[in-house]
C-alpha cells in the first residue's frame, strides 16, 4: 500500500471509529482495527470470529451451535470495502456512513470451512480493481494468524446507495 490517503483522513482506527464510519451497529460492526489502507487497498484486524455471540453463527433452532460458516468471509470483506470508501471518499471519512449493497460475489474460494476455529486474530485485506463513486470491483483475502489463506474471491458493491437499506428483523 503506498497510494496517497484522503486528506484528514485518520491513518488507523479502532472499533468505535470503524462503526462511525459503517452502515453497521451492534453487534454487526465486525472489524475489530483498521491497520492501515490508501486510496487503492484496506487490511483490517478481526477477533469477532471466535465469539460464542457471534451474530452469523450456524445455529439449529434448538440452540445447537455448528460455528461460523467459512462463507462469513464475505461479509468481514464486504465491511472492509465498506470502511476503505467510506476513508477513500472525499469526506475523508469523517460524515455519517452511507448505505450500500454487495451486487456480486465471484470467484470465492473457502479454504476453511469454519472461521471460529482458525488461529486469531484474522485480516482481512481487499483491493480496489476498478469503479468510481457509485460501484467498485474488489478482490479480498482473509487470512489467519499466521498468513495462512482461509477465504479469497473478488466482489462487487454497490456504494453510496440511494436505496433504504431494510430494517433488521426484531424478535419473534
Amino acid at each position: 500500500m503506498t497510494a496517497a490517503a484522503a486528506p484528514g483522513a485518520p491513518a488507523t482506527l479502532d472499533h468505535a471509529g470503524i462503526a462511525a464510519r459503517v452502515p453497521h451497529a451492534g453487534a454487526m460492526c465486525l472489524l475489530e482495527q483498521l491497520l492501515r489502507w490508501d486510496t487503492e487497498a484496506v487490511e483490517c484486524r478481526v477477533t469477532s470470529h471466535a465469539d460464542p455471540a457471534h451474530p452469523l453463527r450456524d445455529r439449529d433452532a434448538d440452540g445447537t451451535d455448528h460455528g461460523l460458516p467459512g462463507a462469513c468471509a464475505i461479509e468481514y470483506a464486504s465491511q472492509a470495502m465498506a470502511l476503505h470508501a467510506s476513508l477513500a471518499s472525499a469526506r475523508g471519512g469523517a460524515a455519517a456512513p452511507t448505505p450500500g449493497f454487495l451486487a456480486s460475489a465471484r470467484d470465492v474460494r473457502l479454504h476453511a470451512e469454519r472461521l471460529d476455529t482458525a488461529a486469531g486474530p484474522l485480516v482481512v485485506a481487499a483491493w480496489r480493481l476498478a469503479g468510481d463513486e457509485h460501484q467498485a470491483l474488489y478482490r479480498f483475502e482473509l487470512c489467519d494468524a499466521a498468513g495462512d489463506l482461509l477465504v479469497e474471491g473478488r466482489t462487487t458493491v454497490v456504494l453510496n446507495s440511494p436505496l433504504p437499506l431494510p430494517a433488521a428483523p426484531g424478535p419473534a
